[in-house]
């Protein structure tokens, strides 16, 4: 239930005083004046406003009747009404022949400000109800139905499939902001924040975006992308929850493996990222011991970067070598040479998968 507080009624005498010459009070529904063009009366009551308040008609006090009432002064005091309820008194002082005529539209210009407060009080209270209700749903226990049926009342959507994107922002870069930019453009987005430098956006699967454009799009109003990890497409709740965690673990991947790729998406590194998260087991360690006898022999980083390339380009050996600028006799006596310190042969499918595996947990500055 909508109430008048301090602020709202010094801004009502605020702005009605800068166009009267009369002293303007606005009283609650007790009769207390909450803003005054005099402020020791604030917090004082006025028995014009109880008059008002227990007839639910304008009073109009001339310099006579003001003597036989205490803290009142001549004028003209009207009922304020918000969604046909009283809820406070508006009080004009001055004598009730001089005010008549402008008083009730003084009085419709301090309810349509009590409309726009209230509207803005709602649409708040909406705003920070979808974003509780955002982050319980994408919780483990998100399934409730009635949080799934407040959602759907809310107009969130909930059982729509969606692409989930985790952005990592600059210093300096509101998510709040971005979250404003973004769900304004891309309808029924779900946008949450769950820590100053981060965003989580979902944005419906039928749209589509361009990736790179996007981001050239945001680099443009001031936003500093520091990377961002795009999920696949999720097909409810728990298939978005799922989708959620994957591309918190991508992120953290890129930060930690690809610490200069801009944009990181899961169906491209889900295997590397899935070993990543066991990078501490030991069955993973074992994994990398074959890499790690090649990096022992390779003091200028040449065997790294030619099987990186390897494995950029599918094994292709021309494209392998073109990418590299040598020949291809050249690029031979390299695997070779990486088969002989390694153990396993990358020309084979179980050798390849090893040292692919292998080289998608290395950071990329290794091989710089």
């Amino acid at each position: 239930m909508f109430e008048l507080d301090h602020d709202l009624a010094q801004e009502i005498v605020d702005r009605t005083m800068a166009i009267l010459p009369y002293n303007v009070n606005v009283m609650d529904s007790q009769g207390l004046i909450l803003g005054s063009g005099e402020p020791e009366r604030i917090n004082t009551r006025h028995e014009g406003a109880q008059l008002v308040l227990a007839n639910g008609r304008v009073v109009e006090i001339d310099g006579q009747t003001a003597k036989h009432l205490k803290g009142v002064q001549p004028g003209i005091n009207l009922p304020l009404m918000h969604d046909q309820r009283l809820i406070g008194v508006l009080g004009i002082t001055g004598e009730p022949q001089l005010l008549r005529t402008y008083a009730e539209l003084v009085r419709m210009t301090a309810e349509m400000l009590v409309s726009h407060r209230h509207q803005q009080a709602e649409q708040q209270w909406r705003r920070q109800r979808c974003d509780d209700l955002l982050a319980l749903l994408l919780a483990e226990s998100g399934d409730s139905p009635r949080l799934v049926d407040e959602a759907q009342q809310l107009g969130l959507k909930p059982h729509l499939s969606r692409t989930p994107y985790l952005f990592e922002l600059g210093a300096g870069a509101s998510a709040q902001d971005l979250g404003a930019w973004l769900a304004a453009r891309y309808p029924d987005s779900w946008c949450v924040s769950s820590a100053q430098f981060s965003l989580l956006w979902c944005r419906p699967a039928g749209l589509p975006v361009d990736n790179p454009k996007l981001l050239e799009k945001l680099a443009g109003h001031g936003w500093q992308i520091q990377r961002v990890a795009v999920g696949g497409q999720a097909d409810g709740l728990a298939g978005l929850r799922r989708c959620y965690r994957r591309v918190g673990d991508l992120l953290a991947y890129g930060r930690d493996i690809l610490p200069h790729t801009q944009v990181l998406t899961l169906n491209r590194y889900r295997l590397p990222v899935m070993l990543w998260r066991h990078r501490n087991d030991d069955a993973l360690d074992e994994l990398l011991n074959p890499l790690r006898k090649v990096l022992a022999k390779d003091g200028n980083g040449q065997l790294l970067a030619t099987l990186r390339s390897w494995c950029e380009h599918d094994g292709q050996s021309q494209a392998c070598a073109d990418a590299l600028g040598i020949h291809r006799n050249s690029l031979r006596y390299r695997m070779e040479r990486i088969a002989e310190l390694s153990g396993v042969d990358p020309l084979t499918l179980d050798g390849m998968l090893a040292l692919y595996l292998g080289v998608q947990l290395l950071p990329q500055d290794l091989s710089e």
